[in-house]
């Protein structure tokens, strides 16, 4: 089985910088429960990188369940019906979370 870090391990490699654009931003992922933790994916100059804890001020944190974010990666999650029913909690920037989503396709 998958887990939360090995999706967002993979996340630099699964970057598209084409669609990234001029985007820089520092988002915390913050996932409870079984296989959860904290990572700061940072998005700079068209590079992605993903390092373990929290930045001090980030862009956006997305909070939600490590089980739940490894459903929504594999597609077996919708990321709009988890944020309407409460799965996925966002502090910060929304417009980046949502564009967060288009670069890692």
């Amino acid at each position: 089985m998958t887990t939360a870090a090995e999706v967002i391990e993979q996340m630099p490699s699964a970057f598209q910088p084409e669609a990234a654009g001029n985007l820089n931003a520092d988002v915390v992922f913050e996932l409870s429960g079984d296989g959860g933790g904290v990572w700061t994916v940072s998005i700079a100059d068209g590079n992605c990188t993903v390092n373990e804890g929290a930045t001090a001020d980030p862009s956006a944190k997305i909070m939600m369940a490590a089980n739940d974010y490894v459903k929504m990666s594999q597609g077996d999650l919708n990321p709009v019906t988890a944020f309407m029913m409460g799965q996925i909690k966002v502090e910060g920037d929304l417009n980046t979370v949502m564009k967060i989503q288009q670069v890692f396709g």
